[in-house]
């Protein structure tokens, strides 16, 4: 009974942490939609809201707010280009094709990376790969009935790539709740500067709203902040392969709660891509056990 109760609760510990990262994609989606906020107030929201909640997190962890100006500069810009073109990339992209985007470029990219840590390149991963790029070529091939920005869906390939190196990063780390809180520093910091040569070179054009600043402080505070806290709880609970096989749900959770709130609609082109990446990522990360 006490090992049933643990499955439970780490299953549910996993779909949460799940539903949060495919809630990200609808709430950015949501205010920036309205055009209410730009996409650099609602990153700036995000980040720093996350970095404050990880801050008292920590602190209450260990009593301290121990951050080194020395280290962590690459994964918290690795974080922050993450988020600045997440959220740009929303100007002009449905969410549910975002997140499906999004996680696709996410594990080919920490497959790739396996790859250069000397990991060996099986027939399955070679197979997998393809057939998931397959999949992204025939998501963004250029249809009468479907229609994709090609520059808003390079800022998420580079928001995916982002994220998979900052993940790949997280992992060496020893101390996961004081990497995670030192990144967000670090990430709110390039943002910080990303504000000012925007403010310089193009103008302050930045505007928002009380509710779409909730928004933007919501997908902070608590699906970024309490995300990442879960999943780095979870995971050393869990196989590694386990780990970025569930990260595959996400763009399922992220399509079914786009059409429930965002009233988008669940094209044959989305589906049938759908499937063919997550078959194609599932088959590179599918590994026998004895």
């Amino acid at each position: 009974m006490k090992n049933l109760s643990f499955d439970i609760k780490l299953i549910a510990l996993i779909f949460i942490v799940l539903l949060f990262f495919a809630s990200n994609s609808v709430l950015a989606r949501m205010a920036i939609f309205t055009q209410n906020i730009d996409a650099f107030s609602f990153t700036f929201l995000r980040i720093a809201s996350a970095m404050l909640v990880l801050f008292v997190i920590f602190f209450y962890k260990n009593k301290n707010l121990k951050i080194s100006l020395k280290t962590n500069y690459l994964s918290g810009f690795m974080f922050f280009l993450y988020a600045i073109c997440f959220s740009y990339s929303y100007i002009n992209m449905l969410a549910g094709v975002g997140t499906l985007i999004l996680f696709a470029v996410v594990q080919l990219t920490m497959i790739i990376l396996a790859l250069f840590f000397n990991e060996k390149l099986t027939l399955n991963k070679i197979i997998g790969i393809t057939i998931a790029f397959g999949g992204l070529v025939y998501l963004l091939y250029p249809k009468s009935d479907f229609t994709i920005s090609y520059f808003h869906t390079f800022l998420m390939f580079l928001s995916g790539f982002g994220w998979a190196v900052f993940s790949v990063l997280g992992k060496k780390s020893k101390n996961a709740t004081l990497n995670a809180t030192d990144s967000f520093f670090k990430a709110t910091i390039f943002t910080i500067i990303f504000a000012i040569f925007y403010i310089v070179f193009i103008g302050n054009d930045f505007k928002l709203d009380f509710v779409t600043s909730i928004m933007a402080i919501t997908s902070g505070s608590i699906t970024t902040a309490f995300g990442v806290f879960i999943w780095y709880t979870i995971l050393p609970r869990i196989e590694i392969v386990t780990a970025s096989i569930v990260q595959l749900i996400v763009p399922i959770m992220a399509i079914f709660l786009s059409i429930i709130f965002l009233d988008e609609s669940l094209t044959f082109e989305l589906f049938f891509s759908t499937i063919i990446i997550l078959l194609g990522i599932f088959i590179a990360l599918y590994k026998k056990t004895n």
